[in-house]
């Protein structure tokens, strides 16, 4: 084993303490062989082997009965935890059940293509969950379990990205995409070789190019900045505005009233609606977005 040296800091005792005062002092106190030798002694005095015998069958048999009180809590909790879970996933359509599924396990078969599953990835994916689509405790639990068997199970991205493609539209396919797109940008530098992923990924759902280009870009530029603003007390900027409506800084208002009415259709939330209120809502989210852009170029070009 390598010893790290202490830094300064790790330094608890004032360097004008005598060494001899502290080890005196250190050495003085008691472990847990000397009170048991200090109980067990003070036992045989006063009752006999009986007393240290009934005194050592005591602490066993207290041992033994809170590790198995412990083991026995630790399996309910779980057990709670699995029927909880297992009562909401029952209670969903099995649409809804399915696109979760295919959600979690294609987010995690990407989070493992270089090797390693990182705290910020598992974060990325949960804080979608959690605050995107307002998740509960027993929705939490459920996608939970769904992540963990994700990882502990090797999966084909190419079949799951089949059956995902097969079985829903288009719209779904743009909150698969922009998940992707949310889950590689949590590492930093983004590797190119995961960006060439994403964009793999979504040429095969048949995401139109330009869409690509500007989920992109919204992370490559404009993500942060995004994600900083609401707290920040500043309006977004134009560039911002612009990223959100797809179109390129400087376009004219008509390019402008195009892409919103083609991004109007897509994110119109009756489109996933079948999929359930929590994508729903991340649809109406995506609109509202979508409509303060273009509220604001239309305030720009008919105010000019």
């Amino acid at each position: 084993m390598i010893k790290r040296p202490l830094s300064r800091s790790c330094n608890l005792f004032p360097s004008s303490f005598p060494m001899q005062r502290q080890y005196n002092y250190s050495s003085n106190q008691p472990g847990c062989g000397g009170c048991l030798l200090i109980i067990t002694l003070i036992l045989l005095a006063t009752g006999g082997w009986q007393a240290v015998g009934s005194f050592f069958s005591f602490l066993i048999f207290s041992i033994l009965f809170g590790g198995l009180f412990l083991f026995a809590g630790f399996f309910g909790f779980t057990r709670y935890i699995q029927s909880r879970a297992a009562a909401y996933e029952q209670s969903q359509t099995e649409t809804h059940n399915r696109f979760v599924f295919l959600l979690v396990n294609i987010l995690v078969c990407i989070a493992k293509a270089d090797g390693h599953f990182t705290k910020s990835e598992l974060r990325t994916m949960l804080n979608f969950f959690q605050h995107s689509l307002h998740y509960n405790q027993d929705q939490m639990y459920w996608v939970k379990q769904l992540i963990k068997d994700a990882r502990d199970t090797e999966q084909d991205l190419d079949a799951l990205l089949t059956e995902f493609r097969s079985s829903f539209a288009y719209e779904p396919r743009l909150i698969l995409l922009e998940l992707v797109y949310q889950l590689i940008f949590t590492k930093k530098p983004v590797e190119e070789a995961e960006l060439n992923l994403a964009r793999k990924i979504g040429d095969f759902l048949g995401i139109r190019a330009y869409e690509q280009k500007t989920m992109e870009n919204k992370y490559r530029y404009g993500h942060q900045y995004h994600r900083g603003s609401a707290g920040s007390g500043s309006a977004p900027s134009e560039q911002h505005y612009s990223t959100v409506l797809g179109v390129e800084q400087g376009a004219d208002f008509a390019a402008i009233k195009k892409s919103y009415r083609k991004l109007s259709m897509q994110y119109h939330p009756d489109k996933v609606a079948h999929l359930g209120n929590e994508f729903k809502g991340v649809a109406e989210e995506k609109m509202k977005e979508i409509n303060a852009a273009y509220d604001h170029f239309r305030r720009k070009f008919e105010g000019s």
